[in-house]
Order: structure tokens, then sequence, then C-alpha cells
């Protein structure tokens, strides 16, 4: 199964790429494959790309349904929280 995780564009770097934070995770993803996204928006993150361009309500409708899938799925933490899960 895959899953994209939504994220919040916080700084665009010079190669491409922005730090995007997940739950408080800044993670560097690349943003080929959407364009011109700028600081402060949302994008649906799979395997350090940026596949979409989504608005916020849908990033926080996805991440409350991840966060509840991680009450009875540990391992969706790791995805939310990188190698430190809550």
């Amino acid at each position: 199964m895959c899953i994209g995780i939504p994220g919040q564009i916080v700084e665009r770097l010079d190669d491409g790429s922005a730090k995007v934070d997940v739950c408080g995770v800044q993670r560097d993803v690349n943003l080929t494959l959407v364009g011109e996204a700028a600081v402060g928006q949302w994008v649906l993150v799979h395997v350090g790309f940026a596949m979409s361009i989504i608005d916020e309500a849908e990033a926080r409708d996805t991440l409350d349904a991840l966060q509840n899938m991680f009450e009875v799925e540990p391992d969706v933490g790791a995805l939310l929280y990188g190698e430190d899960p809550r």
C-alpha cells in the first residue's frame, strides 16, 4: 500500500526542493512534480517527492485519519513522526 502524507511547505530551497513540515517534523522534499509550490501551501508527500498540491482542509482531514490509524497501527507513526513515533 502506498500512502501520501500531507505536509506544509515552510521553506523553499534553491535546488528545487523544500523544507516541509509533517506533524512537527521537517523533511526535505523534492518539488519537481508540483512546480512552483509556495511557502504555506500543503503538498501530498510520498517517498520524498511532493506528488500534488492540496488544500488545507484536505490536508487536515488526511492527517486526522492517519493519526486515528496510528492509534491502532503503530507503524503509521513512522510516516507521521519520522523515526521517533509519539
